[in-house]
């Protein structure tokens, strides 16, 4: 059973701190291109030997996202020896509901338990502002 927490992104600046931004108008939203809304946030702690096939694991993902119209961004990354995540984004829940059951999400599952330590820990969080390409 994969664990999914809800938490908004601060950026580890107390909220008194965080500036107050006025959501964008659907006007807006046509100039600037697609928006991104929502976000998942996981993370991976590799086994022990296992450090190089996670890494492949998530550089093939790659190839699996791109075929997944309502994921605006996906990112494998490393944050540490053995410790890997995913950060994607997409416009609305239902993108992000999608691509937790698409092809990437299925595969991890699959493989996750001969190449984690633990199971994945999933966030759902929501993107307060974002810099895309054309934007």
């Amino acid at each position: 059973m994969w664990m999914v927490m809800r938490e908004s992104v601060t950026m580890g600046l107390p909220m008194s701190t965080v500036p107050a931004v006025t959501p964008a108008t659907p006007f807006d939203q046509q100039e600037v291109g697609p928006m991104v809304n929502v976000a998942l946030f996981v993370r991976l702690e590799a086994k022990p030997g296992k450090e190089a096939e996670v890494e492949s694991f998530l550089r093939g993902g790659l190839s699996l996202v791109e075929a997944e119209p309502a994921t605006t961004t996906w990112y494998g990354i490393r944050l540490g020896p053995s410790t890997f995540g995913i950060f994607d984004t997409f416009p609305d829940d239902a993108g992000r509901q999608a691509h937790l059951s698409g092809a990437v999400a299925k595969a991890l599952m699959e493989n996750a338990p001969g190449l984690l330590a633990e199971e994945p820990s999933i966030q759902m969080v929501d993107v307060l502002a974002a810099k895309l390409p054309g934007s």
